[in-house]
């Protein structure tokens, strides 16, 4: 029988910034007498309470758990052998979050010892994977028990744990020790270059729910065409992801992305990603920008929405004449600022300036933003008007079913002034020589303004549904106990039959919007004018995309139980969130098909905007 031994609050600070606070227990009589530690994160309190009420979904019912096995070189030192020092950070945001403990357990090196660890790494230098170099050296593959841990457990009454691992031992032996697992959450791919055999060899020898494919692809390696020495932004974004999860509801409650999403954001930084190196940004092309999106939408809609807009914005900015350069981006700052469209507002000309009147709604990020650019007309020729949001009025407008984080509210200006060098015509803005052209060498400086636009919501959707199903796939892998009976939806040829749908769906999104990016320039080229055909070939490739991820989800939700209809439930929030994104102008699919078709068949567009 375990005991509480000591409880004691211990601050934490991790090397990228991240804070919480944890309450941290020792005990006595543990089976294996080992110094194992219980950090109590976030609502844990809270979260013993709910156990068996939620139905699986994050943030729900049972604690959060995470057995995490000491390792020294990668908690420690940072090693990129492993994967667990990013895991450790992970967890301990992910279940500071929602509530819950982390178990930091004495088992170096899959309880082998740190020593035996390290000679198991010279074996694997000379070909062996990581569990034969265990055998080679007379242990075991894995020699870690978890009694202890479930003794931890029990002694909190935390005897029904969401867990978060992607390793089914750990589930098992809970289970087999008294512990019921209500969900298993899959923690991120942290993979590099150095631990990507070790994690092959986890996924393919003891079934670890990774899927490395999709984090080469769009998580770890450089974009194609990548400039050295610029940062990999997808690999940066996707580290985000499991606070980005974690923080959606609170997102969703706040009506705008919470203050730590946005400064995590700054310090990657994604809102550089477009603005010229001469200003303080990356100049990366539009194929890197649109994967950023679409990681960040794994995270949160949202989050990936606000910020592919923000970033845009920045390069939208540097297209101005250099006295508006110089005053937005003093100082190597890369300004937010929040632009709507909709409707158009009213300019007259003034001494010195114009005077503007007008109420725009769907201004995305301006919970966040210094300026705002402002759709206005002349005497029938649209200008565009930078403005300081503080001058205008904040209506408190944006009340919706999905896209709630994104705080896309109202703003109102009556007879305005703005001077003269803030207000531009949109036709020099969005042409190829726009004044920034003339200042900067970055390629997209001269790319249509429209190219990057539609890019947003396509990629807030493909990478929406791809979380969608890792959620799915997990909800149907779960182990779950009825009437003294361990059954899995899997294992139903229904499950089975509408997974295989919906990897379907999915699949056909991802081909789409390959088909699409397949357009675009590789990084640091100049996007040359498209002809019709391609130009339609590329919108249609996008709204394909979106439709078919939409679907995705469907049979997702469809698929998995009335419970993902809690508003804690993740699923429900992306189901609401991809229905907002396909009513976005730029995914309007009845004109995209008729002016795709147009371009197709060489009639021409009829719409100019297209």
């Amino acid at each position: 029988m375990a005991t509480v031994r000591t409880s004691v609050t211990v601050p934490l600070r991790f090397p990228d910034g991240y804070g919480t606070t944890a309450e941290v227990l020792t005990f006595h009589g543990l089976a294996d007498g080992r110094e194992h530690l219980l950090l109590a994160l976030g609502p844990w309190e809270q979260s013993l309470l709910g156990q068996g009420s939620g139905a699986g979904g994050a943030g729900s019912g049972a604690p959060l758990v995470r057995l995490h096995s000491e390792c020294m070189t990668g908690d420690v030192f940072g090693s990129e052998r492993c994967d667990c020092g990013p895991q450790l950070r992970e967890a301990v945001e992910s279940i500071a979050a929602t509530g819950g403990f982390l178990l930091y357990l004495r088992q170096e090196g899959r309880g082998i010892g740190l020593y035996s660890k390290l000679d198991a790494y010279a074996l694997q230098d000379r070909g062996l994977d990581t569990y034969d170099a265990n055998l080679a050296l007379g242990h075991g593959e894995d020699e870690r028990d978890y009694t202890a841990a479930a003794q931890m457990l029990n002694t909190l009454g935390a005897t029904t744990v969401r867990l978060l691992s992607n390793n089914p031992d750990k589930a098992n032996q809970l289970v087999a020790l008294g512990i019921n697992v209500q969900q298993q959450v899959r923690t991120g791919v942290h993979l590099t270059e150095a631990n990507s055999r070790y994690l092959a060899a986890k996924r393919d020898r003891t079934g670890h729910t990774l899927e490395l494919g999709r984090a080469v692809d769009h998580s770890v390696q450089p974009a194609a065409g990548t400039v050295a020495g610029l940062p990999d932004m997808p690999a940066r974004v996707a580290a985000l992801v499991p606070g980005l999860r974690a923080r959606a509801e609170e997102a969703e409650r706040l009506r705008r992305l919470p203050e730590l999403t946005v400064q995590e954001l700054q310090e990657a930084g994604v809102f550089r990603i477009l603005a010229p190196a001469a200003v303080g940004g990356y100049g990366l092309g539009a194929r890197t920008y649109a994967e950023v999106v679409r990681v960040l939408a794994r995270g949160c809609a949202s989050t990936a929405w606000t910020a592919g807009h923000l970033a845009e914005h920045a390069w939208m900015l540097a297209r101005w004449p250099r006295a508006v350069q110089e005053e937005v981006f003093a100082g190597g700052q890369v300004p937010l600022a929040a632009a709507t469209s909709a409707p158009v507002g009213m300019a007259r000309k003034v001494p010195g300036g114009y005077a503007i009147s007008g109420h725009w709604s769907f201004a995305s990020g301006v919970m966040h933003s210094r300026w705002a650019l402002l759709a206005v007309q002349l005497n029938g020729a649209r200008l565009q008007a930078l403005v300081p949001v503080a001058d205008l009025e904040l209506l408190d407008a944006w009340h919706t079913d999905g896209l709630r984080g994104t705080g896309s509210n109202d703003l109102h200006a009556d007879g305005l002034f703005v001077p003269d060098h803030r207000v531009v015509e949109w036709a020099l803005l969005s042409s190829p020589e726009n004044p920034g052209s003339l200042i900067h060498q970055d390629a997209l400086i001269h790319a249509p303004m429209a190219m990057l636009l539609n890019l947003v919501a396509p990629a807030a959707a493909l990478g929406s549904a791809e979380y969608a199903m890792e959620l799915f796939r997990e909800q149907l892998l779960v182990p779950r106990q009825k009437n003294g009976i361990e059954t899995r939806q899997a294992d139903s040829t229904l499950a089975q039959a509408r997974y295989a749908r919906a990897a379907g769906a999915l699949a056909a999104a991802q081909l789409q919007w390959q088909a699409a990016l397949s357009v675009l320039p590789p990084e640091g080229q100049a996007a040359p004018a498209l002809a019709e055909d391609q130009h339609a070939s590329f919108r249609l490739s996008l709204a394909l995309s979106a439709e078919a991820s939409q679907e995705a989800v469907r049979l997702a939700v469809g698929g998995s139980g009335g419970s993902v209809h809690r508003l804690t439930h993740p699923l429900q929030r992306i189901q609401r969130d991809i229905g907002v994104l396909l009513n976005h102008p730029t995914l309007g699919i009845d004109a995209i098909l008729e002016q795709s078709g147009r371009g197709l068949l060489g009639l021409g567009f009829s719409t100019q905007s297209f």
